[in-house]
C-alpha cells in the first residue's frame, strides 16, 4: 500500500475541500436525525431512481413526484410519466410503488422507524438488498451514506472505482461488481482510507467531486 501521484493530486484537493465535505456529511446526518418517515422515504426512492441514470436527474425526478404526493399515492402508470429523465422508467416506476407497499403500515409510511429497528448498517444495508428490488449493495450503500450512515461502507459507483484503479487499491475495473466482489473491494478501500487517513465518506465524496465537480448526493 502506498501514496502514488495520483494520490498527491487528491490530497490537494481534499485539503481544499475538506471543510465542505465535512458540512455536506453533516447536512446527511441532520436528515435522519430530523426527518420523518416521509423524508427518508424520498431519500430511498431516490436511490431506486439512479441505476445508469444521473443523480441530478434522479433527484429532479423526485421533487417532481413530491409536488402532488405523487410519490406516496401514485400508482406505476402515473409515476412513470415524471421519470422520463431517468433510465428504466417502467421498472423503476413499479419498483417506487412496490417500495411504498412494503414500507406502509396501517396506512402510514414507517421507512425511518423500520430502519430504525436494524441496529446496524450492516443489517439495513443487507435488508435492502435482499428484499427492494431495484437495489444493489451501490444503491443500498448510496441511501445509507446519504441519510448519514457512511462512515464504514462504499459507494462503488464508475467514478470510486476508476479512482481506485489509479490510486493502485485496485488492479483494474470489474467487469461485473458481484456482491462477493463489492465487499472485498469495499474492505480495500476502507483500508486503504485508513492508510492515507482519510474518512471514508469523505473519500466517496471526494472523488465523485474530482470527477463530477460538484458534491452533491
Amino acid at each position: 500500500m502506498k501514496k502514488n501521484k495520483h494520490f498527491n493530486e487528491i490530497e490537494k484537493i481534499y485539503k481544499e475541500m475538506s471543510p465542505h465535505l465535512k458540512e455536506r456529511l453533516k447536512e446527511f446526518k441532520n436528515i435522519w436525525e430530523n426527518g420523518s418517515n416521509k423524508d427518508i422515504h424520498l431519500e430511498l426512492s431516490f436511490c431506486i431512481l439512479t441505476p445508469q441514470s444521473k443523480a441530478l436527474n434522479a433527484w429532479q425526478a423526485i421533487t417532481n413526484l413530491k409536488k402532488d404526493d405523487l410519490i406516496y399515492t401514485g400508482k406505476a402508470e402515473e409515476l412513470v410519466e415524471f421519470l422520463n429523465i431517468v433510465r428504466f422508467k417502467n421498472n423503476k416506476a413499479k419498483y417506487l410503488v412496490e417500495l411504498r407497499e412494503q414500507m406502509t403500515k396501517n396506512g402510514e409510511l414507517i421507512t425511518k422507524d423500520f430502519f430504525d429497528s436494524l441496529p446496524t448498517v450492516t443489517e439495513k444495508r443487507d435488508w435492502i438488498v435482499k428484499n427492494i428490488k431495484g437495489m444493489s449493495y451501490k444503491e443500498a450503500s448510496h441511501f445509507l451514506r446519504n441519510v448519514g450512515f457512511g462512515e464504514d461502507i462504499a459507494i462503488l459507483d464508475r467514478h470510486i472505482l476508476k479512482n481506485l484503479v489509479k490510486l493502485e487499491v485496485i488492479n483494474e475495473l470489474p467487469k461485473t461488481l458481484t456482491p462477493k466482489l463489492y465487499l472485498e473491494i469495499e474492505e480495500k478501500m476502507r483500508n486503504y482510507c485508513k492508510f492515507v487517513k482519510i474518512p471514508m465518506d469523505e473519500m466517496d465524496l471526494l472523488l465523485w467531486y474530482k470527477e463530477a465537480g460538484v458534491i452533491f448526493k
